[in-house]
């Protein structure tokens, strides 16, 4: 089992900044929500306290028995982190009377200490908090401020425990990796030696111990996630994994073909079926997202658990699901709200009685990317952008039928083509059209329409967490409009999605 560094989360919008910052250093870690904190073993070389909404002055302020990891492992508190643990101490937090939020400049470090070593007076950090650290309990030293912040950094006497209150984690932070650098690769110990060659021995070793001689099932998309999955199982169990891929009718253009082709130089056993009508069916008449998520769901299941069982005794369901959709599906406080379902995260129909293996669920999706480039894995296949379980069904908005679809396919296959050969397609995150349901006045010729209006959506992000639109160039977007407009009979308007994530999502539905 690899080191780790473990990354509690109290509820911060930064918490998986602060495991991908880690994670660069090559080193592994996890985010286990505070209230489920793991016992301490020998692979858990430190741990970070993440930042929180939350107040040490709140009545039920998030407070976990961190008794075990205090004075036995190095600890580092981050904001809200660096607040418990001096309250908590004995220490006073008290509400700031001048909120400090974004830049501030440090105007003294101690940089004889460890955690600080290297980082210069006048460094830029990112400071997002209401409270602050009044005082400090007195087996407390601190060890760096800012103009308006006393307590920016303080270090516990007789402990590898350290409080700042700035986000090491954000670029706004100069000199943040080396704060992290020196905590998780100085204090810690950790040996950086956390690289896709070695996630790929270990996972494959570990995968032939849990499979054995069973066979596997998993259902392909086309996509990195399954590919990559698929790839790391074949190395470990070769023809005993039966891969499968779905025709639902809510593809791309010629997706279909062009996948199982895209696999035929792989060496993986792949079936394809073709289940159009079937989901055509479930989903007539249905307009609201999650309805359209849950009946794809269901009838993906029922097709999938059809061909499953004329593979005679498959033991385990193979899915590429990844950290992010555990993340999302994990809350600090209980059940999170549900922003929309995931398909590759929630439990599987008892009648299936299928064990699952999910070989990629501790990496972030350029992690997935690495690990398929050290597999081999074609550039169409690792380059090719996110695309939603659902398919086009969360792209239609409002009802679907083979006609809707048909026209999204078109308008879809134009905007990617496009970006494809201007060379902005490994520019952008992800892309796609959106079908509204909206029709518009137009003029064609000399004769007026009333036709239908589709937005198209490109954005840029790292791992989809947070996304900001992409800023194509004007001359590119009219002419893929113009090209629309001009192919695609029912299409008469075309719109570009400019809304950044949050407050918007990615997809539409």
């Amino acid at each position: 089992m690899p080191e780790k560094i473990l990354i509690l989360d109290f509820g911060s919008q930064y918490t998986q900044l602060i495991a991908r910052r880690v994670r660069e250093l090559n080193v592994y870690c996890e985010i286990h929500p505070f209230n489920k904190v793991p016992l301490i073993t020998p692979d858990i070389k430190g741990v970070i306290l993440s930042g929180s909404p939350c107040s040490v002055r709140d009545q039920d302020y998030p407070n976990p028995d961190l008794n075990e990891y205090l004075g036995a492992i190095p600890v580092l508190g981050v904001c809200y982190g660096a607040q418990l643990l001096a309250f908590e101490n004995g220490g006073d937090v008290i509400a700031s009377t001048i909120r400090e939020y974004g830049r501030a400049r440090l105007s003294e470090v101690h940089a004889t200490n460890r955690l600080l070593k290297e980082i210069t007076i006048g460094s830029q950090v990112w400071m997002s908090h209401g409270d602050t650290i009044k005082h400090i309990p007195e087996n407390f030293e601190i060890i760096a401020s800012t103009d308006t912040v006393a307590v920016a950094a303080y270090k516990v006497a007789g402990q590898e425990t350290y409080g700042i209150q700035f986000h090491p984690e954000v670029t706004h932070t100069t000199e943040g990796k080396t704060v992290l650098r020196n905590f998780v690769v100085h204090i810690c110990g950790c040996q950086q030696d956390w690289t896709p060659d070695q996630f790929i021995e270990t996972t494959v070793e570990d995968l032939r111990n849990l499979i054995g001689n069973d066979k596997v099932v998993l259902g392909l998309s086309g996509g990195v996630d399954s590919s990559v999955a698929a790839m790391l199982i074949h190395q470990a169990i070769g023809k005993n994994l039966y891969c499968i891929f779905v025709d639902n009718g809510l593809l791309r253009h010629d997706e279909f073909q062009s996948v199982l082709d895209s696999y035929q130089h792989m060496g993986l056993n792949v079936k394809g079926v073709n289940a159009k009508a079937s989901f055509y069916t479930a989903l007539a008449g249905l307009t609201d997202p999650e309805l359209k998520r849950k009946a794809i769901g269901r009838v993906f299941i029922e097709v999938f658990d059809q061909e499953a069982h004329q593979i005679e005794d498959v033991k385990w369901l193979a899915q590429g699901t990844i950290y992010p959709d555990v993340i999302e599906s994990v809350s600090v406080k209980g059940p999170s709200v549900t922003i929309k379902s995931h398909h590759n995260v929630g439990g599987l129909p008892d009648f299936m009685k299928l064990k699952v293996v999910e070989p990629l669920k501790a990496l972030f999706k350029d992690e997935v990317r690495l690990v398929g480039k050290t597999l081999n894995i074609d550039d169409l296949i690792l380059s090719r952008h996110p695309f939603p379980g659902p398919g086009l069904a969360i792209r239609i908005i409002g009802d679907i039928t083979p006609q809707k679809v048909q026209i999204l396919q078109q308008v879809d296959h134009i905007f990617i083509s496009g970006l494809r050969t201007s060379g902005l397609y490994n520019e952008v995150w992800q892309a796609g059209a959106m079908l509204l349901p909206v029709q518009s006045v137009g003029v064609m010729g000399d004769e007026r329409t009333y036709e239908n209006v589709v937005a198209l959506r490109a954005v840029t992000s790292v791992d989809g967490m947070t996304a900001d639109w992409a800023h194509l160039p004007y001359e590119f977007l009219a002419n893929v409009s113009n090209e629309i407009i001009n192919k695609v009979k029912g299409v008469n308007r075309v719109v570009y999605d400019i809304s950044s994530k949050p407050p918007a999502t990615i997809e539409w539905e």
